[in-house]
């Protein structure tokens, strides 16, 4: 019998006060289908209430030493159609498959989107045979989503369902692929060639893209290419992967993504707490809110409520700096440890945002999991769950796989059998209600008042910030090509008013971007050089 989790959701609050709520709650039910197979990292697809998956890995949390980090006997060379409301399965395995397209429809963390029958996977890292070594993989690839279910149903040869093109703007692992309008947008992730090594050792090369790319995808069925192809970069504040993008409608109506979270930050190995807004007219980097939950890649919803124009997005358990203890208090670990925590981030219709922890797992997962909608919810754009059509308690979704850890911080001692990806799903309720008891995850900014002067600067700029705790203080000045060409580690500075004059004399005239980091904190302002 399965066994139903029905989490009430409450938060001790940080600042005393109730904030505005959401009206709604989840409760979670863990079940299995016979033969499915653990996945965490993976990247899926739907056709009615059929699901696709395929890639990832089979096991858990990768290894540290060089020479067992992400094995090839690890990576996910069964491709899976599940059917959850009848608990089917059927897989196939994408060996018969040439070469090119084998090696990365079995790679971690590629980029998907499904765009009508079509999903569209770039990148993804893992071992190539081809190459002798460990890659991201240069390709575009089109699945035929209904065409490949039913192949595999039938099994028949899953070939003829899938093409691909090689272009190297899209050798991309750990980022996210979404669409707005008719582009796509490739935002953050990394190209990692070679074998992972936690000290830096000469066994791979590192090379974060720091960049939104946007393009269009030429596809008449039988050929494919990307068009249109633009790239902006920040970075300070793109410097991310492993983490969490989410579709979002902003307050003013646009319709756009929010980048939540994620690392490494580019001075230190610290996640992000800042987010990132990305509309059609550019990317907003938001130093007012700080996310102190769910830092890594988990599964995830996203719910408009257009009748209060507030946008609700969901976090499903993970890794996270930050955590509540039994009390209540937040809990910072620099190890950053796998969590329960079900986080919520809302914006509200005055811009405004507020996070709330709603929940927790039944144990440490949700890391590299997916959240995906029952193919019966309401939607009010794509990608986005409509509450104001949720008018009675709904299956939303299912979330699937993901790593599942014996232990908050296994990083340093993991041999391989701490975690493991979880072969079970969670159906995923949403339940409406009058009213809510969340409260506010809320802690006060450290870092406060950056203003720099005179502004415009002839080469001298006076920086003035006040600290409210001793921190490490970092300064980065960035070009208006997003490209960081000043950078000066200020210390330990104590709290307090702080004033730092800097000598600009070697930078071109034209207007920067100055970011101050201090402890976990960023904030940023604007100056012009004449």
């Amino acid at each position: 019998m399965n066994r139903l989790l029905h989490f009430v959701f409450f938060l001790a609050s940080f600042s005393g006060a109730l904030s505005a709520q959401p009206a709604f709650r989840l409760h979670l039910e863990p079940y299995s289908i016979e033969g499915f197979t653990g996945i965490q990292s993976f990247a899926s697809g739907q056709d009615g209430p059929y699901i696709l998956l395929l890639g990832g890995r089979t096991d858990g949390l990768h290894l540290r030493m060089p020479f067992a980090s992400f094995a090839a006997e690890g990576n996910n060379t069964a491709i899976q159609v599940i059917q959850p409301e009848t608990g089917q399965h059927w897989a196939a395995s994408a060996s018969t498959l040439p070469d090119a397209l084998y090696e990365q429809v079995q790679s971690t963390n590629m980029e998907f989107y499904q765009e009508g029958n079509y999903l569209y996977l770039t990148g993804g890292y893992g071992y190539s045979p081809t190459l002798g070594d460990h890659t991201t993989f240069e390709y575009l690839t089109a699945v035929d989503v209904p065409g490949l279910i039913n192949a595999i149903i039938d099994g028949n040869s899953i070939t003829p369902y899938f093409r691909q093109a090689s272009d190297e703007r899209m050798a991309v692992t750990g980022g996210y692929l979404l669409k707005t309008g008719d582009t796509f947008y490739l935002v953050g992730g990394q190209r990692f060639e070679g074998r992972y090594n936690p000290h830096n050792g000469p066994s791979f090369v590192q090379d974060y893209t720091n960049q939104i790319r946007k393009f269009r995808i030429a596809d008449d069925g039988q050929a494919l290419s990307i068009t249109d192809y633009e790239a902006i970069t920040d970075e300070a504040n793109l410097h991310r992967r492993d983490y969490n993008v989410l579709p979002q409608v902003f307050p003013d109506g646009t319709v756009g993504m929010t980048a939540f979270s994620g690392v490494f930050q580019h001075d230190v190995d610290l996640p992000f707490l800042n987010s990132v807004d990305i509309t059609p007219s550019g990317h907003f980097v938001n130093n007012d809110f700080l996310q102190y939950l769910n830092h890594y890649h988990c599964g995830t919803a996203a719910l408009y409520d257009a009748q209060n124009n507030a946008m609700h997005s969901v976090f499903f358990g993970g890794i996270s700096q930050f955590y509540l203890d039994a009390g209540g208090n937040l809990v910072e670990d620099a190890n950053v440890p796998f969590v329960t925590t079900i986080g919520l981030v809302s914006r509200w219709s005055d811009g405004s945002m507020q996070e709330a922890k709603i929940g927790d797992m039944p144990a440490l997962l949700g890391a590299s999991s997916e959240f995906i909608p029952h193919p019966s919810v309401p939607l009010s754009h794509p990608g986005i769950i409509d509450m104001n059509a949720l008018v009675d308690s709904t299956l939303a979704g299912y979330l699937i796989g993901g790593i599942e850890s014996t232990a908050a911080n296994i990083f340093f001692t993991n041999t391989g059998e701490e975690s493991w990806a979880r072969p079970s799903i969670f159906r995923v309720y949403y339940i409406p209600e009058a009213t809510s008891s969340y409260r506010e995850v809320r802690a006060p900014h450290l870092l406060q008042g950056l203003a720099l002067s005179p502004n415009p600067s002839s080469g001298t700029l006076k920086i003035d910030f006040e600290l409210l705790n001793e921190l490490s203080v970092t300064i980065l000045a960035q070009d208006s090509s997003g490209h960081i060409v000043f950078e000066r580690q200020l210390g330990k500075l104590p709290a307090g008013p702080q004033v730092e004059v800097l000598s600009l004399p070697a930078l071109p005239a034209g207007l920067y971007t100055l970011t101050l980091r201090a402890g976990r904190e960023l904030l940023s302002a604007s100056f012009v050089l004449d």
